[in-house]
């Protein structure tokens, strides 16, 4: 299932957008928006798959808007206006929709969607199954399903792993979610980044891992509560 948004200051057009995507049904758009900023708060804590955004809208052209994004959704343009089609291509975007825009049309460019967001999983499968690590001046390999949690210590890192004793190594948290699966890796505090997978049971925001307690901060308890209710 692709998770996607859509941000259109014109309520009819967030209407149009939210009605075509009831009648598809490997499309689950979780919310829309008339707003950039509230828009941008949201992804902060619920990254998504797919934009449909906008381009022509009072607070930032709509361009500038996916450019500033930390992560790299797929994105939709849509926009009255065809002037902006070549910019749209040169950051990648998915598809152009010049409104007005029919159902077939719509489809069209979410099945092109669909196979953008298969491929990219595809090759993360295959390619995101192991971590090469340098620590004690060598390079380990870590299967990524064998981690049970990272934990950050100032400039270093401890990777806890199954069966296996821990690796340290001089990295920051920010570089190894880089590498890791972002669907099936989650940062829940400062010092600490666990796989779904692995969580036993949560209780008082406290994450038990085998003998492990794991808080979750504040700052990061909406993206934790969010990314466990879409694995129910």
């Amino acid at each position: 299932m692709i998770t996607a948004i859509a941000i259109d200051d014109e309520p009819l057009g967030l209407k149009i957008i939210a009605h075509y995507c009831d009648q598809i049904d490997f499309i689950s758009l979780e919310k829309t928006f008339t707003k950039q900023s509230e828009a941008l708060k949201h992804l902060k804590k619920f990254p998504v798959d797919l934009l449909f955004l906008d381009i022509q809208m009072p607070s930032r052209n709509g361009i500038d808007f996916y450019k500033m994004l930390e992560h790299n959704p797929m994105v939709i343009f849509t926009t009255a206006y065809s002037e902006y089609a070549v910019e749209g291509f040169n950051v990648n975007a998915t598809d152009y929709l010049l409104k007005p825009f029919s159902f077939e049309r719509f489809l069209q460019a979410a099945e092109k969607a669909r196979s953008v967001y298969e491929t990219k999983n595809q090759v993360q499968s295959t390619e995101r199954q192991y971590l090469f690590i340098r620590a004690d001046y060598s390079l380990h390999k870590i299967l990524i399903a064998d981690i049970l949690f990272i934990e950050g210590l100032d400039d270093y890192l401890k990777i806890h792993i199954q069966n296996q004793k821990k690796i340290v190594t001089r990295m920051t948290m920010k570089s190894i979610l880089e590498k890791l699966p972002a669907s099936e890796f989650l940062r829940v505090h400062r010092s600490f980044i666990i796989p779904i997978s692995k969580i036993e049971k949560v209780r008082n925001k406290i994450i038990y891992i085998g003998d492990e307690e794991i808080p979750v901060s504040g700052s990061y308890e909406a993206a934790f509560s969010g990314a466990i209710s879409h694995k129910k």
